[in-house]
């Protein structure tokens, strides 16, 4: 789980060498956690010989940051809906919900073994941020 702290830590460098407002920067480093849990948790089934990779990009137009596990993998579409009533007391399953919601963009992808989430997030022209 250590590595959880270092790959949201290195988020928040990220969003804040990029700019953002501060609720902003704690959208995406909130995601990246999230994300980053999940890939130890879910993904690597708390494993200590699977590792998680991240990467981070600022291209000028956004945030990319990618996640990946060495799990068995995950189908997204899956995963049990968070707002349905029977699942709303459960205490787990938001996850993935919550990194759509504070994210712009969430991508999976297949790697056999594992499971490549890529997160991204719009980086506002400069003429907007006046």
């Amino acid at each position: 789980m250590e590595s959880v702290s270092e790959v949201e830590a290195a988020a928040d460098k990220l969003a804040s060498e990029a700019g953002l407002d501060e609720d902003t920067r704690f959208h995406v480093t909130m995601a990246v956690r999230e994300a980053a849990v999940n890939a130890v948790l879910h993904g690597n089934d708390y494993d200590p010989a699977k590792k998680i990779s991240a990467t981070f990009e600022n291209n000028g137009t956004s945030l990319i940051i990618t996640i990946a596990d060495e799990g068995i993998g995950l189908d997204p579409d899956s995963l049990p809906d968070p707002l349905a009533p029977e699942n709303l007391m459960r205490g787990t399953g938001r996850g993935i919900f919550l990194i759509r919601s504070l994210m712009d963009e969430v991508h999976f992808r297949q790697l056999h073994p594992g499971t490549e989430l890529t997160l991204i997030k719009h980086l506002a022209p400069a003429s907007e941020k006046s």
